[in-house]
């Protein structure tokens, strides 16, 4: 069974910063795509929306809003994930979720649907 759990969420003045973490049991971080999510105040759990993804091979991607600003990493002998989020504004404002995904590779790793194990996700809120 895989299992997630984040940390590091909080409150923050818009342009300041967090770095959230996410512990990984029962699956490889490098093994497969990593990512994070977000579900905005107000939003279902089917509106929670990509924020960055992590392959195995260590590339990246990167939501509009999230480029520039956030970092998405690995710590592959720990088997943590990190996003670092620097210049935060008020639209950031969400719980965020860590996610594994099923599969590795490009062709896989900006499909939505591979990503079937999360965690109980760590709300940031940013005010400004």
């Amino acid at each position: 069974q895989v299992h997630l759990a984040e940390c590091g969420g909080g409150s923050v003045q818009a342009g300041g910063s967090l770095r959230l973490g996410c512990a990984v049991a029962g699956h490889t971080v490098s093994r497969k795509c990593m990512g994070w999510f977000r579900q905005a105040p107000g939003k279902e759990a089917k509106e929670r929306g990509g924020v960055a993804v992590i392959d195995s091979d260590g590339s990246t991607v990167y939501a509009d809003s999230a480029k520039g600003r956030f970092t998405i990493s690995r710590d592959n002998d720990k088997n943590i994930l990190y996003l670092q989020m620097d210049n935060l504004k008020s639209e950031d404002t969400a719980k965020y979720y860590c996610a594994a995904g099923d599969y590795a590779g490009s062709w896989y790793c900006h499909l939505s649907q591979i990503f079937t194990s999360w965690g109980q996700g760590t709300q940031v809120t940013v005010s400004s």
